[in-house]
């Protein structure tokens, strides 16, 4: 199930706000808390000394009955404050249930306790102090006690509000979170709507980037990028196919006219074994034009070079300059290795002569009689280059980044192609290709009269 933006961000925005909510209430609650505590043990504190004093200045049992007095005013009818007075002399004690705080005598002084009186649901927050004697009366030890359920009640209704509170905000910022996701997807949506309506029709049409926020600024150029390469390459295909129907057209119209004419009337054996003849070439340049076609499209899907050697890169280069041996002596062609000759490669000798002839038939075919072709070899830390020179007419530049192109002639008239095979127009689209099964590039220049096509291969194979 595919997840959405929206509900990933509205859930985000209320983790978020619970979080927070959470932690601001568990503070609160702490301060509340403790607050609630340091008022109870003020109340007390400042009880006890009150009576801390009176009691101090009794003496006598006759005038213990004030202190007794006074403690009953203090007592509220709720029983939420008490009062105990612990002495060994029963005439100066005072407060019901003196059994149960018989563990409190032996408290500091000052120090707060709780205790759990019978009938009570919530313990009783005590402070109790010694009071030495004074003239008839022993030592006693008052006590103060507050009932702590007031305050726990106000502890829970303020946790049930906070609690409420925080849910409350948690649905109130659920709710803005999702106005907001939706709000800042308005872009993305309108985005995906203009990507729906692209057709192949309309390849030429680019997602409007100017009123997108930042964010999607980068997608949406991105994507328009794709869209230009896509367009070339849709491009390019149809150049392709127009460029494959016209190379197939004319050797598939010879066979054809040759063979009409051959039936038109009775031939002799030796008629139509030069018509077969004829067809015979026509075919072979059909069978070469898909032999290229189907390499090209085995180097298109990845394939690399196989079986790498170490080899002087020099010698190859020789070998195939000897393959065209009567060619350069038909046209008085010299062909001459600069450069660094001591270089060396890891090839495959078989792809890379392929792609050397390719270079040397395009320099014959575009040289004067007598010119002098240089090939030379440059090592660099990754690569070697293998560059082809011949003095030929100037190339323009624009022409230069696609004479690698496949069916790519800079005359329109495409009776020229640079190419092998009588110039189909694949020959320098395959050295292309040998390079990049070796790891490597494709260039090309024209200076000074000069044309030169080049190659590389990678060094570390």
């Amino acid at each position: 199930m595919k997840g959405s933006i929206t509900v990933r961000l509205v859930a985000m925005f209320a983790a978020a706000a619970l979080a927070t909510f959470a932690l601001i209430g568990a503070a609160l609650h702490g301060v509340l808390v403790r607050e609630l505590e340091r008022h109870q043990y003020e109340e007390l504190d400042t009880t006890l000394k009150s009576l801390q004093y009176w009691i101090g200045a009794i003496g006598t049992a006759d005038r213990w009955s004030r202190v007794q007095a006074r403690m009953d005013a203090l007592t509220p009818e709720d029983g939420s404050v008490r009062f105990w007075v612990l002495s060994d002399d029963p005439r100066f004690q005072y407060g019901k249930g003196l059994a149960e705080l018989d563990g409190l005598t032996r408290e500091a002084n000052g120090r707060s306790s709780s205790i759990l009186l019978p009938g009570q649901e919530r313990p009783f927050r005590t402070l109790s102090v010694h009071i030495p004697p004074f003239e008839g009366r022993p030592a006693v030890r008052l006590i103060v006690g507050r009932n702590s359920e007031p305050y726990e009640r106000t502890r829970k209704t303020f946790l049930s509000a906070l609690l409420m509170l925080g849910l409350g905000g948690v649905l109130v910022v659920v709710l803005a979170g999702y106005w907001i996701a939706r709000v800042g997807l308005r872009p993305l949506e309108r985005l995906s709507g203009e990507a729906q309506a692209l057709r192949p029709k309309t390849l030429s049409q680019r997602l409007q980037t100017t009123a997108l926020p930042v964010e999607l600024s980068a997608l949406a150029e991105a994507f328009n990028g794709a869209l230009s390469r896509l367009e070339e390459a849709y491009g390019q295909l149809e150049a392709f196919n127009a460029d494959v129907a016209h190379e197939l057209r004319t050797p598939l119209a010879n066979l054809i006219g040759s063979t009409q004419v051959a039936l038109s009337r009775q031939r002799s054996a030796g008629d139509f074994e030069e018509v077969l003849q004829a067809n015979l070439e026509d075919l072979e340049r059909l069978r070469s034009i898909v032999n290229d076609m189907l390499f090209l499209a085995r180097a298109d899907r990845g394939e690399v070079a196989t079986g790498l050697v170490l080899t002087p890169v020099a010698l190859e280069v020789r070998k195939t300059i000897d393959f065209f041996e009567f060619v350069l002596d038909e046209s008085r062609t010299q062909v001459g290795i600069a450069g660094d000759v001591q270089a060396e490669a890891r090839l495959e000798s078989a792809l890379f002569r392929r792609a050397m002839s390719n270079l040397l038939q395009n320099a014959i075919e575009h040289s004067p009689p007598g010119a002098q072709i240089t090939v030379t070899l440059r090592e660099e830390p990754a690569a070697t280059w293998i560059a082809v020179s011949n003095p030929g007419a100037a190339i323009d530049e624009a022409h230069l980044q696609h004479l690698f192109d496949r069916f790519y002639r800079v005359d329109a008239a495409r009776n020229d192609g640079g190419g092998e095979h009588h110039g189909h127009g694949l020959g320098l689209a395959i050295v292309k290709a040998v390079a990049s099964m070796h790891g490597g590039q494709v260039g090309a220049s024209s200076e000074g009269g000069v044309n030169t096509f080049a190659f590389s291969v990678s060094r570390t194979g």
